[in-house]
């Protein structure tokens, strides 16, 4: 298991001493872990289960109850596509191969270059415009395979353009 950075270590401790008190303060100090790092480091699990006098099992069954939940580092950008029924009728289903063929992975992965990370959502309250996919904060309806490339094309890059990508000059 991957050690905890001495940020992340420092976020974890905090958080867990903030809200040990709470009622039910498992999930508030989960939410307050990935808003704060993108994900709940699997090293963070130890950390929790003693600040709240429970075991690791009990804490890793919460985190993968909740499917919001993450124990991997997300990729820069998020892509949830919503499963819902209304989205499905509005052919979601095939969409939702056609991006995954494009970006080469499932869901729960990330792309082999950590630009993008796939997950299933099962509502994003835009059904009259499905089907429907997030981007980070961003909804898109009425998304189609083409629609969703552009969009990828103008995401690799804006992240060329800041500096992140392999082409940037040092």
């Amino acid at each position: 298991m991957t050690k905890l950075s001495e940020q992340q270590y420092q976020v974890v401790a905090r958080s867990v001493s903030d809200k040990k008190a709470l009622p039910g303060a498992l999930l508030p100090i989960l939410h307050d872990i990935q808003d704060q790092l993108g994900y709940i480091p699997k090293a963070a699990i130890d950390i929790i289960a003693a600040g709240l006098n429970q075991t690791a099992a009990e804490i890793y069954g919460v985190i993968s109850f909740y499917h919001h939940f993450r124990l991997d580092k997300p990729g820069n950008h998020l892509v949830e596509i919503c499963r819902a029924e209304a989205c499905q009728a509005m052919g979601s289903e095939a969409l939702e191969q056609e991006i995954k063929s494009k970006l080469g992975i499932d869901y729960h992965q990330t792309t082999k270059d950590n630009n993008v990370s796939l997950e299933p959502v099962y509502c994003l309250g835009n059904c009259a415009c499905g089907p429907s996919v997030k981007v980070g904060e961003r909804v898109y309806g009425r998304m189609s395979g083409e629609k969703f490339s552009q969009l990828m094309d103008k995401l690799s890059t804006y992240v060329v353009e800041l500096g992140q990508g392999e082409n940037h000059v040092r």
